[in-house]
């Protein structure tokens, strides 16, 4: 079963540090998800609740594109671990363009 934790703390952000790749999320109001791999350090904490990432285009910019159509912006930053303990972290929130 999965745990939540209301911030970002120390242990979580060396986990996301190591992490080569990340996977973001958005879906417009209708139609389909989108899910982008990212990664080529460009992910930063900011804050205990705060994260940012330069969101380069590669065959498209959906993500931008559903958060300018979405109302509620909602969006999710998926880690996994590809190397050690199997652990997967995802990130919930609200993107800003």
């Amino acid at each position: 079963m999965g745990k939540q934790f209301p911030h970002i703390d120390d242990d979580h952000r060396a986990f996301i540090d190591r992490q080569k790749i990340f996977f973001v999320a958005t879906a417009a109001p209708t139609g389909r998800v989108n899910v982008s791999p990212k990664g080529m350090g460009t992910f930063k904490v900011l804050g205990p609740n705060d994260v940012a990432y330069l969101d380069s285009t590669g065959s498209g910019n959906e993500t931008r594109a559903h958060l300018l159509a979405s109302p509620d912006q909602r969006m999710t930053v998926m880690f996994c671990a590809f190397e050690g303990e199997p652990v997967i972290m995802r990130l919930y929130g609200k993107g800003v363009t």
